[in-house]
Formats: C-alpha cells, sequence, structure tokens
C-alpha cells in the first residue's frame, strides 16, 4: 500500500470573511490581510525547506470587509482574486506550485485562476440544506448554501481544473445526509472525472464559538465515515488529516484512507492552530512499522499530470518536481 502527503507551506491570505460558521475559530471581527512582503517570506523560507506546494486559504468574499477592501485598493487590486492571482505568480517564480482555496467564486474568477494553480479546492462540508436552517452551523452563511458549492465543484469539472473537495464530519449531519453528500461527490466525478481527492475531516471544537462545547466525532465514527467513502468510491484518493488523527493512522489506512493532505515543515495549521503537524520523519517510521510505502506527491494528481490538466505557466515547474510515476522525485 502507498500512502501520499504533499510538503507544503500553509498561507492564510486574509482571515476576513462573509461567512460566520458556528464551528469558525479563523473568522475574525477583527480582519487582516496579508502584504505581498509577508507572502513573499513564506516562500522563501518553502523553498529552502524543499516545500512544493503554496497552499492559499482565505475567508470568502474578503472584499464585502470595508478595511480589507480598501486595503487590496490601497495595493491597487480590485479584488481578493486578482491579488491571489499575483501573489499565486510569486509562488511559481519561488518554485512553488499554488493551491488555492478561495470558496464560492464565479467561473470567470476560476478561469482566471487556473492559469496559475496546480490545483484548486473547496470543501462539501454536506450536502444538506437543512444543515442551513436556523440554530445549525451555517444559518449565518450564505457560501455554505449547499447549491452554491456544488455549482463551483461543478465548474472546476467543466473547466478541467484538478479538484480537492470533501466532508466534514460531526457538524450536526445524519448519517444519511454524510452518504448523499459522499454520492454527490462520486456523481460529479463520474461526470467530470476531476476530483482528484475526498477528504474526510473530523470537527473539532473552537474556543470562543457557537459549537466550543459541542462534542467531536469519535475515532469509530470517523472511521466508519472513510469506509464508507472507499466503498462508495473504490478508486478515489481519500485524504485524512494528519494532525487531527494522531495516533490512530492504522485505523484509518485500515478503513480505506490513503493520504494525508499538505504538511507543513514549518507554517501552522491555521484552521487547526491547536494541532501541530506531524514530522514527516515520525510518519516515515509509523508507515515501515504498518508496512506502507510513504511518498510525497505534488498538489496535482498523476493522473492530471498525464492528462496535462495545467497551464503552460506550471508545465516546467511539475515536470521538474515530478518522477515517472507523477509523485515527487526522491531526494
Amino acid at each position: 500500500m502507498q500512502l501520499t502527503y504533499s510538503k507544503n507551506v500553509f498561507i492564510p491570505l486574509t482571515n476576513a470573511c462573509r461567512n460566520r460558521c458556528g464551528y469558525c475559530g479563523f473568522r475574525s471581527d477583527r480582519p487582516r490581510i496579508m502584504s505581498k512582503r509577508e507572502v513573499v517570506d513564506i516562500l522563501k523560507k518553502g523553498r529552502r525547506a524543499r516545500c512544493k506546494e503554496a497552499l492559499f486559504t482565505f475567508g470568502e468574499k474578503p472584499e464585502v470587509i470595508p478595511q480589507i477592501k480598501k486595503k487590496l485598493e490601497h495595493w491597487g487590486y480590485s479584488s481578493i482574486i486578482e491579488y491571489l492571482y499575483k501573489l499565486c505568480e510569486d509562488a511559481i517564480k519561488y518554485g512553488l506550485l499554488p493551491h488555492s482555496n478561495p470558496g464560492v467564486i464565479s467561473e470567470e474568477d476560476m478561469r482566471l485562476l487556473r492559469e496559475v494553480n496546480a490545483s484548486m479546492g473547496l470543501m462539501l462540508e454536506n450536502s444538506s440544506e437543512r444543515l442551513c436552517q436556523e440554530g445549525m452551523p451555517h444559518y449565518y452563511s450564505p457560501g455554505k448554501n449547499p447549491k452554491e458549492r456544488i455549482k463551483v465543484i461543478e465548474t472546476a469539472g467543466k473547466l478541467r481544473i484538478p479538484f480537492t473537495t470533501g466532508v466534514l464530519i460531526g457538524i450536526g449531519e445524519t448519517w444519511d445526509e454524510l452518504l448523499d453528500s459522499i454520492k454527490l461527490l462520486k456523481s460529479l466525478n463520474d461526470k467530470y472525472g476531476h476530483i482528484q481527492e475526498v477528504i474526510i475531516q473530523n470537527f473539532k471544537p473552537k474556543p470562543g464559538t457557537p459549537m466550543e462545547n459541542r462534542p467531536e466525532p469519535s475515532i469509530r465514527y470517523m472511521v466508519e465515515a472513510v469506509r464508507l467513502a472507499r466503498k462508495t468510491m473504490p478508486t478515489m484518493s481519500i485524504q485524512v488529516p494528519p494532525n487531527l488523527i494522531l495516533g490512530s493512522l492504522e485505523l484509518y489506512l485500515d478503513a480505506g484512507a490513503n493520504d494525508l493532505g499538505g504538511i507543513s515543515p514549518f507554517t501552522k495549521d491555521y484552521i487547526n492552530p491547536e494541532a501541530d503537524w506531524p514530522k514527516i520523519e515520525d510518519l516515515e517510521m509509523v508507515s515501515r512499522k504498518l508496512g506502507v510505502r510513504l511518498r510525497e506527491r505534488l498538489p496535482i494528481y498523476p493522473r492530471f499530470i498525464s492528462k496535462g490538466w495545467y497551464s503552460e505557466k506550471l508545465k516546467d515547474l511539475i515536470h521538474s518536481y515530478s518522477d515517472s510515476e507523477g509523485l515527487v522525485k526522491w531526494s
């Protein structure tokens, strides 16, 4: 068995967001946005640490916050997407392949970002509109309307963008809603063939949020969710976040997980800052004990490299890193 991961830098571009999810500790009422100098400093450190991926994460439509809009305009940008495009160009310049999670955006914006992103992502979280009703975690989050998110995932397929998505477990969904969500992702991939990995992510309570006292899902429930995803999508890469499932890796692998997502040698998981990334050398040791082959991959999966699902701006960098299997060349 082979277990993959991507060595990355995590860039939390801004914590401004139009959504107010009941479980989110990332969004802030006192938002800030990273300057180009701050981002480039991380990119330089990432190059020295031999990272291959620059993960750009930020709140959805941050321009709705007046101070963020004003800052962008001061820097000469009309939107966060325009700013992100230039930062992705910087990432490529410093030898890192961008992977952006920009939230619900237009087809025009997705088409633009495709030029400078090896892959993109948007968590479905769940396909149930019930979770958007009053008293539920997505009630104050227009961007979490399943129809809006499904439209983005489908648009990515039409544009041939290698795409990452997934479900969030433990936010009040029923098992049937989880099953419906996973079946929906399967149907979208059956139609377009663009989903490269499905993340099974466990909810973690955050202090100061409306759901701070809600219990997180049990390991057993999470393992069964991974098993369900594997049964529904036998050939899909199923990802679990390694910093959120520490000590239980063998259980998840037995259930069908085969990817650990991005792991950074020096930047935090700013969505779950309380959970440190494991060291890659420790994962290698655990993998050997389990009889698993741990391999580094790029943010674009091998089958999409072979299909040529990338722009000319990314071609040289992708091929300089990838071996005959489409994974990262051995150091």
